[in-house]
């Protein structure tokens, strides 16, 4: 498998936040958010290739029990499969971010899913042919479908203006079967700044709507650097 990265650290986001984890991200992405905060495993993917026993070595190395497997897509290659497998057999919790644009038959604990947003479209002049496939392809209502009657699961959803909650609202209404409880409302950007200027709109909507609120706590303990 081709990766960027494989740290140890802890979960910033979701409903484990505060957990010890290491991360195994994945290179490459079928998709071209324009927020992207991971472009090298996007936009201008980079990385090193490990066979799956070799990932399972590295995990082992730390004494952690829960494992993010996330991108990029994480859900895109192929050996996912026997990774999450092999991951399970040797006692791991595991985490697969994923914008639920894919499914395989993988092995996991807490499928977090983050549909992309109309928000998440990049322009023609940033992307050239990626914006319309990005447009095209961001949402997979079968896939979601599928993976939340599969998985114990979590919908992270991006916002960047107020626009955005009304949209995650009509989004919800063709999935009756999510529960709210496990619908969380992220703020875009990649600063304490950022995150703090959209913060107070959101937890508002949130508390209104009977959403969660995700805090980015990782941006708030280490910074937007590499493996965190």
């Amino acid at each position: 498998m081709l990766l960027c990265e494989l740290y140890h650290s802890v979960q910033g986001e979701g409903h484990l936040t505060g957990v010890e984890s290491v991360f195994i991200r994945t290179a490459g992405c079928n998709l071209r958010c324009w927020f992207c905060d991971t472009p090298y495993s996007s936009w201008n993917p980079d990385g090193f290739s490990l066979t799956v026993d070799e990932i399972v070595e590295r995990c082992l190395q730390y004494e952690c029990q829960h494992v993010v497997i996330t991108g990029g897509e994480p859900m895109l290659p192929r050996q996912i499969v026997d990774l999450t497998t092999s991951l399970k057999r040797v006692g791991r919790h595991i985490t697969i971010e994923t914008a639920g644009t894919v499914d395989r038959p993988v092995q996991c604990d807490l499928m977090s899913i983050s549909p992309k947003l109309a928000n998440s479209t990049p322009a023609a002049g940033q992307a050239g042919r990626w914006a319309e496939r990005h447009e095209r392809t961001r949402q997979r209502p079968d896939v979601i479908r599928r993976l939340i009657a599969r998985y114990d699961y979590q919908l992270k959803f991006v916002v960047d203006q107020p626009p955005d909650c009304d949209e995650v609202l009509a989004y919800l209404q063709a999935f009756p079967s999510i529960r709210r409880d496990r619908v969380l409302l992220m703020p875009q950007g990649t600063t304490v700044e950022q995150l703090e200027q959209r913060r107070p709109w959101i937890e508002t909507y949130c508390g209104q709507h009977g959403l969660g609120y995700c805090p980015r706590m990782q941006i708030q303990w280490f910074g937007h650097v590499r493996g965190t």
